[in-house]
């Protein structure tokens, strides 16, 4: 080696390399890691204390020189600098840089240390891509309930990461899926709402220690199980009509869209479901149709429908109360969707005032129907004309009643007078039927005979034979001088016999006697008839 110090001749170094060699057989190597585009320091040897000169050599096919402690043999590169007089400063490491090193340090003796320098890059631009249903409009992605959803993660780095996939759920904590130096990617075959939450994949690079990860959100929708249902209500405090529409039991919620049918005009879109429409907008049995929609599905969605009606009302028209008493008037209402707001007036002639419930006024209601109670009958207060009235969006529909309020009658004297008046028509009755019909005594003998009656008694009474020829002298008399001026005729038999017979449990013994009687009579007649023939 020359005097002035220049670089050494290629005997030396093939020399050197040699013993080099030598040394790193033993293994007394020194391991240092650098990253790409970071700056390392690598040290010669662990010597505390005055140091000799230092030379820096690169082991690659042969030894190649870097630097020296000797200040008149120039670096190989700038990037290379002593630190300390005996260690090797590299700037801006590269991938190239990664081998072995060594330092040869001479003082009193000669000293090799060997040094390994193993150069990490990455993990960089962590690829993560998970198969889903689909993406957002914020990037977000989204997957169907029970679809199969693929992970993968790639990165850049040397040596190869290991990658390891974490789960989170929402509120709670992160669960590992494993981890594998070969295989970064797995897929889950049946998604389920509990898989729903924060994926992240972490790539690891062994040697420097370095790491990246990427978090993605992945969501879990499914559409509600059932149909949806809608309907239609009064707003509060207003005419104005409330359409709402459910379809619950989804996520994320659906979309509505209400549809004025038949035409297919748009009434309004909204995530709610609820549509407010003024009366201008109704008219009875108008339809409106709801018609929702989910991001997974169906893709022909779901539908209802409500259609309007106006109110009609049925009641009696008259109803009565005595003073002081109670009455009940009813109002009910049929037909009405939205059902309608049933109010109680009173006579229309005056401002509407609407009835309160109060002391003397209950009102109740029982769907739609509505019933108007007042205590203590009044006629000065409380007769005259009630209003029922309906009101809904399509319209408002009125039934009048009168309440007649009236005395109470005395029911104890009508009863009592209309019972007399039975009991004396039927003496009356009863007298006639005996006086002017003799038979009828016969039948009622007959009846209590039919009864197994032994005796049965008919009594006709005759009145007095010394009477009869009295008067009948009398009439000879009379009818001598009528014959004179009058037409010759036949007298009616004027007396009237009465005969009585006694028949001892034998009818037939009863009609003989009768049959007596009839002859007896008729031969009276026949000698009254020749009694009365001119001589």
């Amino acid at each position: 080696m020359a005097a002035g110090g220049g670089a050494p001749e290629p005997r030396v170094l093939v020399c050197l390399g040699a013993l080099l060699a030598a040394w790193v057989a033993v293994g007394l190597e020194a391991v240092v890691i650098g990253e790409v585009h970071e700056n390392v320091t690598l040290r010669c040897g662990n010597i505390l204390g005055p140091r000799g000169l230092v030379t820096w050599y690169r082991n690659d096919s042969e030894p190649v020189f870097l630097l020296s402690s000797n200040s008149s043999l120039p670096p190989a590169e700038p990037r290379f600098s002593l630190v300390d007089a005996n260690s090797l400063h590299i700037k801006s490491l590269s991938l190239g840089d990664e081998g072995n090193y060594t330092c040869q340090e001479i003082l009193n003796v000669t000293q090799w240390f060997q040094v390994w320098l193993q150069v990490a890059s990455g993990p960089y631009q962590i690829e993560v891509h998970i198969a889903a249903t689909g993406t957002l409009p914020n990037g977000t992605l989204y997957a169907a309930r029970g679809s199969r959803v693929d992970f993968s993660c790639n990165s850049s780095s040397r040596p190869p990461p290991m990658v390891e996939w974490w789960f989170q759920a929402l509120n709670s904590s992160s669960e590992s899926f494993g981890h594998n130096l070969t295989v970064n990617s797995f897929s889950l075959l049946l998604m389920s709402p509990n898989l729903q939450g924060n994926y992240t994949c972490l790539a690891l690079n062994l040697l420097s220690k370095r790491h990246r990860k990427v978090t993605t959100e992945l969501l879990v929708y499914y559409p509600p199980p059932s149909a949806p249902q809608c309907w239609a209500q009064m707003a509060s405090g207003s005419f104005m009509l409330q359409l709402t529409c459910r379809w619950d039991g989804g996520y994320p919620d659906p979309d509505f869209v209400w549809i004025e049918e038949p035409g297919g005009v748009i009434v309004g879109k909204s995530k709610l479901g609820v549509e407010m429409l003024s009366e201008s907008q109704l008219s009875d049995g108008k339809k409106f149709k709801c018609v929702t929609s989910h991001i997974v599905g169906p893709e022909s969605g779901a539908s209802c429908m409500v259609q309007i009606r106006g109110p009609s009302l049925l009641s009696e028209p008259m109803k009565t109360c005595f003073v002081g008493g109670n009455v009940t008037l009813t109002c009910q209402v049929s037909g009405a969707y939205p059902p309608a707001k049933i109010l109680w007036l009173r006579n229309l002639s005056q401002p509407e005032v609407v009835i309160q419930p109060s002391s003397r006024h209950l009102i109740t209601q029982d769907g739609q129907n509505s019933t108007l109670t007042i205590h203590n009958c009044s006629q000065d207060l409380d007769e005259g004309y009630y209003v029922c009235r309906a009101e809904s969006p399509v319209g408002v529909r009125e039934v009048e009643i009168w309440l007649s309020v009236k005395e109470p009658l005395n029911i104890g004297g009508i009863v009592g007078t209309i019972v007399s008046l039975l009991l004396l028509g039927l003496a009356i009755i009863s007298g006639l039927l005996l006086y002017y019909s003799p038979v009828f005594c016969w039948k009622v003998g007959n009846t209590f005979r039919g009864q197994n009656m032994d005796d049965v008694m008919v009594l006709v009474d005759s009145e007095g034979e010394e009477e009869e020829e009295e008067d009948a002298a009398v009439e000879e008399e009379e009818e001598a001088h009528e014959r004179e001026e009058l037409p010759k005729e036949i007298p009616k038999q004027d007396h009237i016999h009465r005969v009585t017979a006694l028949v001892n449990g034998n009818i037939e013994q009863m009609g003989n006697g009768f049959q007596d009687l009839q002859d007896d009579s008729s031969e009276e007649q026949s000698d009254i008839v020749q009694e009365d023939r001119p001589v």
